[in-house]
């Protein structure tokens, strides 16, 4: 292993590059890439990497991209791709499908902003959207945890107890084109954490099969809940496969749901990517002058660890949640995953949405300073409130 100062784009292009390499003992990689900001930084490492067995296909849409990749992964090889905003959006129908077909596909996405009006910036909008859609989502806050999820995702993704597909999400440049110190595992490590795939339902040249043919109603809910069982079986195969790569990289890729001072904290924050770095700062801060704040970090948003929510929150009355992104007349969509799972449990527990860092706004400390002042000062809940709006109007 080696330190280098890299960014996120980079560390993803590694780590989907290492990945593929690990499989050329089996039926090698292969992947379909197309460009797109603030993500072509990666295709353009794959792109270069010396795949000895496999094949990197440039094709005219992101579209084209996620059908290469599940024509690669039906064949047996291991797959991935990577985009951004509309990108997703185009590729949409691909991706649904790639999940009902069980496909142990890796993508990396960088939120972005969805446009129109166009916009570059750092959103979880564009990936939010595809929420819904069979796929294992994660979401990072630092450049080593997007080159260690990434990694992590191969593996629990390829588990013959899961087998669906898993995007890995970053904020646009806060992480993507951000360099910081990352530790790089040589080839030979990341051979030993990735066994060979063996798909079990790929396609053999010899033998006939079907995929996505005509199937009578009881056919198609007995496959959703095949995936419904396989989505509650996560979270065991995620703690799993993260014994294994610790014991394998000598390091801890972190918990699916991570917290920061919640063992006796009034109000928690809940936050996930690059906000709960500015968060963790303010509760350390807040902690040290005697407040009772604590943090909890949504690494692994999908499925929604709600029973890991729950416990992190046991002694807290309030809870904000911090959401970059917005469902149209619907408020954020972590807020809405939390409000869901207390449902039931708590009555008592004031439940806020903050809407913060939109469209590539800044969340400062004082943003989250101001977001505890309004929640702590509050007896019931209320809509969720828009931070750093400018009316432009004078005070």
């Amino acid at each position: 292993m080696s330190f280098e100062v890299i960014t996120g784009n980079h560390a993803a292009g590694y780590a989907l590059s290492a990945a593929g390499e690990a499989n050329r003992t089996a039926r090698g990689v292969a992947c379909g890439i197309y460009p797109i900001t603030p993500q072509t930084e990666i295709v353009e490492y794959v792109a270069k990497f010396p795949f000895s067995k496999g094949r990197v296909v440039p094709v005219e849409s992101e579209h084209s991209a996620m059908a290469v990749s599940m024509g690669a992964s039906i064949s047996g090889a291991r797959a991935f791709t990577a985009s951004s905003a509309n990108g997703l959006a185009y590729m949409a129908e691909n991706i649904m499908v790639a999940g009902y077909y069980r496909l142990p596909i890796v993508m990396v996405a960088v939120n972005r902003t969805l446009g129109p009006p166009w916009n570059i910036w750092a959103d979880q909008g564009d990936t939010l959207a595809l929420r819904d859609f069979a796929w294992l989502q994660f979401y990072c806050e630092t450049n080593q945890e997007v080159l260690d999820t990434t990694l992590l995702a191969f593996r629990i993704a390829e588990d013959r107890r899961i087998l669906l597909p898993a995007m890995i999400c970053m904020d646009a440049f806060i992480v993507s084109h951000t360099q910081t110190e990352t530790d790089i595992p040589d080839q030979d490590t990341v051979d030993k954490f990735l066994p060979d795939l063996d798909l079990p339902h790929r396609m053999h040249y010899d033998e006939a099969r079907t995929f996505g043919g005509l199937a009578w109603p009881h056919e198609g809910l007995a496959s959703r809940l095949e995936i419904d069982e396989a989505m509650k079986r996560v979270p065991e195969v995620y703690g799993e496969c993260r014994t294994i790569f610790e014991e394998t990289f000598g390091r801890d890729p972190g918990a699916a749901v991570q917290t920061f001072d919640t063992y006796d904290a009034d109000v928690v924050l809940v936050a996930s990517g690059t906000m709960a770095t500015t968060a963790r700062e303010v509760v350390r801060q807040r902690r040290e002058a005697g407040e009772k704040v604590g943090l909890v970090k949504i690494k692994m948003y999908r499925p929604f660890p709600a029973e890991k929510l729950r416990k992190a929150c046991e002694t807290a009355s309030r809870v904000a949640v911090l959401d970059r992104n917005y469902a149209a007349g619907a408020g954020g969509i972590f807020w809405q995953d939390t409000l869901a799972a207390f449902q039931g449990h708590r009555n008592d527990l004031l439940i806020q949405n903050y809407l913060t860092g939109l469209c590539g706004g800044d969340v400062t400390p004082t943003v989250v300073d101001e977001i505890l002042a309004d929640v702590e000062q509050r007896s019931v809940a209320g809509e969720p409130v828009w931070m750093g709006i400018d009316t432009g109007e004078e005070d």
